[in-house]
């Protein structure tokens, strides 16, 4: 049978074996003997704290396109921020139930890589998703956003938009020891055209990437600085909280962000963010469970940095970076 017919039956009665029944036999082999149960290719999937959405969207991702296909999943999730114990624990248990392959989004790229290798070596198909290990090799491959890239973009747009206006650059950032948040960091800086110790930065703070210490964190830049007329965010949270604090200071300021949740080209179409960078969550849990599944099915192993996509989204375009206005960023966002 061609490789395309049995994938399917692979996934199901193949994979069951013969049961041995009672009597010490293989079911099929002496007529009346028990046969095998069909079972489901079980496969896990770790994220990390869901009240972030983007996380959310990831996992029921993952979660759906492998149902779609007909797979069993058990699940898991870090508590809070950095919660790789959580995690470890959770791969620690699939790899005990015997699942054939785990999709990770790691809470830290170096606590885990001890227990991926356990699975690994356990023969268990291991990709990681918005997030790479360190080394990024320590996992089979990996599926994320080009974080660099996305800095890039929302830098170079924020660029052109000041023109030739003096800039005084507010970045607010978080944990810069994660690596999604530098790539970000040096990714705008990069865009702008300058480097950490510029003097066109007025000043930074960290923020948890949410509203609230985003809030926070522009009021005190705001009252060490006001001149401030630009701003790096993290993410949208963290840029809808600092609007609030640019709001009660009646100024004008430029507010960036990168991550194309709904709520965040929301904040684009009414005015408080100038520009964010979307990426795809969705399409990072699709393409991660795709690929244990060809990795199980067709013994074919992914390898590598996989980017999953960005797209600048602002109805304030310029000329020479391209973008999508607010519409499209509807049509397309994630989260609610």
């Amino acid at each position: 049978m061609p490789k395309s017919e049995n994938t399917r039956s692979r996934r199901t009665a193949v994979r069951a074996g013969c049961a041995i029944a009672l009597t010490g036999v293989c079911a099929g082999l002496v007529p009346g003997a028990v046969q095998a149960e069909e079972k489901k290719l079980l496969i896990g999937i770790v994220e990390l704290q869901l009240t972030n959405p983007f996380f959310d969207s990831l996992k029921k991702s993952a979660i759906d396109t492998a149902k779609k296909n007909g797979l069993d999943v058990t699940t898991a999730e870090a508590n809070t921020a950095g919660d790789s114990a959580t995690q470890i624990t959770a791969i620690e248990n699939m790899i005990n139930r015997g699942v054939k392959g785990i999709t990770l989004d790691p809470a830290n790229a170096t606590a885990l890589v001890p227990i991926v290798k356990k699975a690994r070596d356990a023969g268990i198909v291991v990709v990681t998703t918005n997030t790479s290990l360190a080394p990024m090799t320590a996992a089979d491959a990996a599926y994320e956003t080009d974080n660099l890239q996305a800095g890039v973009l929302i830098g170079r747009w924020a660029k052109a938009t000041m023109g030739s206006k003096p800039a005084h650059i507010a970045m607010l950032d978080y944990d810069l020891s994660d690596k999604t948040s530098k790539a970000r960091h040096d990714g705008f800086l990069k865009g702008f055209g300058i480097a950490d110790g510029d003097p066109q930065i007025a000043g930074s703070a960290l923020n948890m990437g949410n509203a609230e210490t985003g809030q926070t964190a522009m009021e005190n830049l705001l009252s060490a600085h006001p001149d401030i007329n630009v701003i790096y965010t993290i993410n949208e949270p963290a840029a809808q909280g600092a609007f609030f604090a640019i709001k009660n200071a009646k100024r004008d300021v430029l507010v960036t962000s990168i991550d194309g949740s709904c709520s965040g080209v929301r904040s684009i179409a009414d005015g408080t963010i100038g520009a964010t960078v979307m990426q795809f969550p969705i399409r990072m849990g699709e393409m991660a469970v795709e690929a244990v599944i060809r990795a199980v099915d067709d013994g074919v192993k992914p390898s590598g940095f996989h980017n999953t996509g960005t797209v600048l989204i602002t109805d304030h375009p310029v000329a020479g970076v391209d973008s999508k206005d607010s519409q499209w960023g509807l049509e397309n966002c994630w989260g609610k």
